[in-house]
């Protein structure tokens, strides 16, 4: 009975997929950077793709001014636990 149930456990948890987990502090700083960029006056509205891969941002994306393309990577800097961003916004007019 005893090798059954071990069988049973061994077979059950093998036979479990596994899914990759994201990494918790970049979750966070994804949706403080998300939080910050659509609370500021001259951002929000913008089409903001954030990316985060350990602690470095990548913001890409339209944008209505210029204003907003130089303010977007100063917000994200100020959230914590970002060590690098990389801007690749572009303005709405542009192609």
């Amino acid at each position: 009975m005893r090798k059954l149930l071990l069988s049973f456990l061994l077979a059950f948890t093998v036979s479990q997929p596994v899914f990759p987990q994201g990494n918790p502090k970049d979750d966070k700083i994804y949706d403080d950077v998300r939080r910050r960029l659509a609370d500021d006056a001259d951002v929000r509205g913008a089409a903001i793709e954030v990316t985060v891969k350990n602690g470095a941002v990548v913001i890409a994306g339209r944008v209505r001014d210029e204003v907003a393309r130089q303010k977007a990577p100063k917000v994200v800097k100020r959230v914590k636990g970002v060590t690098t961003v990389e801007n690749k916004l572009k303005l709405f007019s542009e192609n």
